[in-house]
């Protein structure tokens, strides 16, 4: 099937980048202060190992942020999200009960949001999104910085229903 519509966003927000780039310090300046001079960093200070647990527990963090994407594709059969590392969803048009692109407020954060009155909200900035309640009950939404284009593509998502 023809792609319809395309979009693939990450965390771009240097302020965000500044936090986790500071937090990425403090390892670095604790392993050379420790486990190179030798000298411990106060009374109660890690062993070395809980400082490499530490250490690589802060940098998968940081690589974690790094290869998050949310990456949403329609075509005229489906809607297909995937938050990577973590969800896929696949959602056929005709298991769709009422979609609309919202502007849902801040939900508490960015990346994946739970019980929030559109559902589960998977987004990395902004806040505005495609809001999807299916046949069956459950709803989610899938954040965009492509309003205009998605709006676009929902409008016309009734006649993809008929095309023979």
């Amino acid at each position: 099937m023809k792609i319809e519509f395309k979009e693939e966003q990450k965390f771009t927000q240097w302020w965000l980048w500044l936090i986790l780039i500071g937090i990425g310090i403090l390892p670095i300046f604790g392993i050379y202060k420790q486990l190179i001079l030798g000298e411990k960093l106060g009374n109660k200070t890690l062993s070395d190992l809980g400082l490499i647990i530490f250490c690589v527990f802060i940098f998968g963090l940081i690589a974690m942020f790094w290869v998050m994407r949310l990456k949403t594709e329609i075509d005229q059969n489906e809607i297909r999200m995937n938050f990577f590392p973590f969800v896929k969803k696949r959602v056929n048009w005709n298991e769709i009960k009422n979609i609309e692109i919202v502007n849902y407020g801040f939900v508490g954060g960015w990346g994946i949001r739970f019980s929030t009155k559109y559902g589960t909200v998977y987004n990395t900035k902004g806040n505005e999104g495609l809001a999807i309640e299916l046949l069956n009950g459950k709803k989610f939404l899938i954040g965009t910085q492509k309003k205009a284009e998605l709006n676009e593509i929902v409008e016309n998502k009734v006649s993809w229903k008929y095309r023979v």
